[in-house]
């Protein structure tokens, strides 16, 4: 009998999770929509959110009901330390749950989840929770309470792949437009499109074919472009700037600091219109030069690690950074940010070449998805857009999010969490964090697909 009891509670229990989500799913067909709490805890942001994503008679809508993030504090190491990091998300994350409950939209019916004022909120119909790539410890802090949420309110839950949520946010920022009446209705960018994802721990240049066929065209061997302009930053920003940071995202200190007055300041860059002029050597005005990764290949691939460390070079040259004039600062961080920048845009521009042969019809890629911390950044949008127009692909359109769903965030792993559950796919409670996961379907780990833990229906 004592185990014939768990077996029950078990079978019981995996027939109310096949209810709940195929009721969850019909939901999406209806006027009420499909609605997620979504948590995001990968590196060193705790982000929780509340979305809902509604069928309309112009098309899909979204709306973001909460959506806040706690930056763990790691100014005194000048970079992300993984045990405050990891300390930030257990102190933070029970709370942004509690504070996101009271923005579940209202029950109509009468049930739902009861709050502690009396009032009655709509229930989840899943939860998303990212799975990785990220730290393992952290990872494990949302996936668990992800988890406990799932067996608590007895609704399925989906383990979402961090980068995949990036290449997907354009389409919650589309859906966003659309609930906010946008005339004409904005479109979702159709697959096939080409992604750059930037950010602090990545540098990706993928070919997206549809959710979950992702094919890794380029990857940077060493550091993220993020970590790069972070370390460049660290060596140019004067002193009392970096004091005054508020977080350990100098890469953006930096683009204020070189660019004070914004796109003004680069209205005047010219791209470079040939590979020849693109690798020539630049020495400025104060003797020095920065050297552009793979100058004389054109191997698929990125490298940041050198340029970060010829900055380094730099400034230590000069005896102390004090001695550096500000004017000086200004030039070599708008140097290191064209070089990285550049750089980016090249590899772009040769896959795009590549492909330009079978990129006709129904394969046709006309845009260009960006995003990622780094996304944000407008001298980056700035230098992307002028290469593709001499280069002979004026036509591409860029999309990028705003600077709020930019970096990592909940509402982009709750919209990836929907865009997964409307394809049938939830996660077995039994998954498990990862540090490593690929988006390549034909990469040794099998792409998003490729892990144990997800059940189709």
């Amino acid at each position: 009998m004592s185990n014939i009891l768990p077996m029950l509670f078990k079978v019981t229990a995996a027939a109310s999770f096949r209810r709940s989500a195929i009721n969850a799913r019909r939901c999406l067909n209806s006027r009420r929509g499909l609605l997620t709490l979504a948590i995001e805890t990968s590196c060193d942001d705790t982000s929780v959110a509340i979305v809902e994503k509604t069928k309309e008679v112009s098309g899909s809508a979204a709306k973001i009901h909460f959506l806040e993030n706690v930056t763990a504090d790691t100014r005194a190491h000048r970079g992300i330390h993984p045990i405050i990091a990891l300390e930030s998300h257990q102190d933070n994350l029970a709370n942004l749950v509690q504070k996101a409950l009271n923005h579940l939209p209202e029950s109509k019916t009468g049930d739902g989840l009861k709050l502690a004022d009396g009032t009655r909120r709509r229930l989840p119909d899943f939860i998303s929770a990212t799975r990785g790539p990220g730290m393992r410890s952290n990872l494990s802090v949302g996936l668990d309470t992800g988890k406990a949420l799932s067996v608590a309110w007895q609704i399925p839950m989906v383990g979402v792949h961090h980068m995949q949520a990036h290449l997907l946010t354009p389409g919650l920022v589309s859906c966003l437009e659309n609930e906010a009446k946008a005339d004409p209705p904005t479109t979702t960018p159709e697959f096939p499109f080409l992604s750059i994802l930037v950010s602090g721990g990545h540098t990706t240049l993928v070919q997206s074919k549809g959710l979950t066929d992702h094919k890794i065209l380029a990857t940077s061997e060493d550091i993220a472009i993020g970590e790069a302009l972070d370390k460049s930053a660290r060596d140019i920003l004067p002193e009392s700037l970096l004091q005054e940071a508020k977080s350990t995202m100098y890469g953006k200190s930096l683009e204020q600091f070189v660019f004070p007055n914004g796109k003004a300041d680069f209205a005047d860059y010219s791209p470079p219109e040939t590979r020849g002029q693109e690798v020539a050597r630049r020495i400025s005005d104060w003797g020095w030069s920065l050297t552009t990764p793979f100058a004389n290949t054109r191997t698929m691939q990125f490298s940041f690690s050198s340029i970060s460390s010829m900055v380094g070079k730099i400034v230590q040259s000069n005896g102390t950074n004090i001695k550096i004039s500000d004017a000086e600062r200004v030039d070599l961080g708008r140097e290191a940010m064209r070089v990285c920048f550049e750089h980016l845009a090249s590899r772009t521009i040769i896959a795009l070449e590549t492909l330009r042969p079978h990129n006709t019809g129904k394969d046709e890629i006309n845009t260009l998805v960006l995003s990622g911390g780094v996304a944000a950044n407008q001298f980056l949008m700035k230098v992307l857009t002028s290469f593709l127009e001499v280069r002979g692909f004026g036509h591409m359109k860029i999309v990028a999010p705003p600077p709020y769903l930019c970096t990592d965030n909940a509402a982009m792993i709750g919209w990836a969490g929907i865009e997964m559950f409307e394809a049938g796919f939830r996660s077995d409670l039994s998954c498990r964090p990862l540090r490593k996961w690929t988006l390549d379907p034909k990469a040794d780990d099998g792409g998003i697909l490729g892990p144990g833990g997800w059940i189709k229906e």
